[in-house]
């Protein structure tokens, strides 16, 4: 089963947001792009994106509601650049930005949200949160988009990855996903977590559950369908 609907990648060229494109357009499944900059958006998709683009900051209401009419997803690979000091805080990005967009999409009645966070938001001790509190503005737009989808007739889905990696295409690694918090470190491919946010669109598994995921040992994927299903029948 695939997705028939239009998906909104929010952060679509950052690292990761450009593999979320990818594995949609392997897929053939419909997208748009929601980008500050139209011009890097065609540098690294080409020209034929040029009508998939909505220009735009998840810190402005007005320009996330152009980015939300008529698509029935959204994917959230954004996030803030806590190194670089001129750019905007991990609260205005991670937390506020964050819940702007779920609250714009919901009320325009899109009906699904998944969201690229982090492992260890929920260990304030974590030497990340040294850096603007980021892991604990994630858990705080993590908990509003739990809020405002886990309603009736709509739905999220979290994803957690352990330390991004950039090493190759995706399905190429065993996974271990959990819920709960309780994978202490680990590392993950990009594209795996690209691969993790596309497939959770069609998965029910995946539907209302917040999943923290980590690459395992050497071994090609068909899809990441059986460990989405293994952890909600541990459940």
């Amino acid at each position: 089963m695939q997705y028939s609907g239009t998906v909104l990648v929010a952060g679509a060229t950052g690292r990761t947001g450009q593999w979320v494109v990818k594995r949609l357009q392997h897929y053939g499944i419909d997208y748009r792009l929601f980008v500050r900059s139209g011009e890097k958006a065609i540098e690294i998709f080409g020209p034929e994106v040029i009508d998939r683009i909505t220009i735009g900051s998840i810190e402005n209401q007005d320009e996330i509601d152009a980015a939300v009419k008529h698509v029935d997803a959204v994917i959230c690979a954004v996030g803030g650049n806590v190194m670089d000091p001129e750019s905007p805080p991990p609260s205005a990005i991670d937390r506020d930005g964050v819940i702007r967009l779920a609250l714009r999409a919901k009320k325009s009645k899109t009906k699904r949200f998944i969201l690229v966070s982090s492992l260890a938001v929920t260990r304030e001790d974590n030497p990340l949160n040294k850096y603007g509190k980021v892991l604990t503005m994630k858990l705080e737009g993590e908990n509003e988009v739990r809020k405002l989808y886990g309603e009736k007739d709509f739905s999220y889905t979290i994803l957690r990855p352990g330390g991004l990696i950039d090493e190759n295409a995706p399905l190429f690694h065993a996974m271990l996903f959990d819920t709960g918090d309780r994978i202490e470190t680990g590392s993950i491919n990009r594209s795996d977590v690209a691969e993790a946010a596309v497939e959770a669109l069609w998965v029910p598994e995946a539907h209302n559950l917040t999943f923290e995921l980590i690459q395992q040992e050497a071994a090609p994927q068909d899809s990441f369908t059986r460990y989405y299903k293994q952890v909600v029948q541990e459940e």
